[in-house]
């Protein structure tokens, strides 16, 4: 009888240890969950507003009074005497000046010819383009420039390479014409005129 009772004391106090036992991993597991549930968190963002800019050039006969002139509006180029007469081994010279506008991006220019047009004289006539350091266009400051169109060449070629324009109008080039009636033209050049567009083809970069 004794031996019955001890063993069932022994039988509620492994019971007892079993449920604290128990008791004690909920316990425990409870407290991980907690610890889970309670991270804390952050964020960090970062954006950006992309805008378009612009390219556009503007020019000038006189260099200093610039404005645009799209196509179908040239700007008339200002020929020194004798242009509206010409005779055999006159040359007559003239500026056209190019910059970006403000606002503008930086770029590059290109001349090329549009058009050579009148009664026949663009045939007996001879050219070449070249920048010059300042605004002053005569046989002087052409002799001192960089060529962009070669002399002596035909009215209908364009130039050859590009020129360099900074953003917002920081920079000028300019160009001189010069166009000769060679003095080997003949009697059939009397009377004829010519009509010429050149062209300045601006280019991003």
């Amino acid at each position: 009888m004794a031996d019955t009772r001890r063993a069932m004391r022994e039988g509620r106090r492994l019971l007892s240890r079993r449920i604290r036992a128990v008791l004690a991993g909920g316990l425990v597991f409870g407290v991980g969950a907690a610890m889970t549930l309670a991270a804390w968190n952050d964020s960090e963002y970062g954006n950006a507003t992309f805008t378009a800019g612009r390219f556009d050039i503007v020019g000038a006969t006189d260099g200093a009074t610039f404005a645009s002139h799209p196509v179908g509006t040239p700007a008339a180029l200002t020929f020194s005497a004798p242009f509206s007469a010409m005779a055999p081994g006159n040359t007559t010279y003239a500026l056209f000046s190019v910059r970006t506008a403000n606002p503008s991006v930086a770029g590059t220019l290109q001349l090329s010819v549009t058009s050579t047009a009148g009664t026949g004289l663009a045939t007996y006539l001879r050219y070449g383009v070249r920048t010059i350091a300042g605004t002053t266009c005569n046989g002087t400051t052409y002799t001192a420039g960089t060529a962009v169109v070669p002399d002596n060449s035909a009215m209908s070629t364009g130039g050859t390479g590009t020129q360099a324009v900074a953003a917002n109008g920081g920079t000028t080039v300019n160009y001189c014409f010069a166009v000769t009636l060679p003095s080997t033209a003949d009697n059939g050049a009397q009377g004829l005129t010519a009509i010429q567009t050149w062209q300045l083809t601006g280019t991003s970069s």
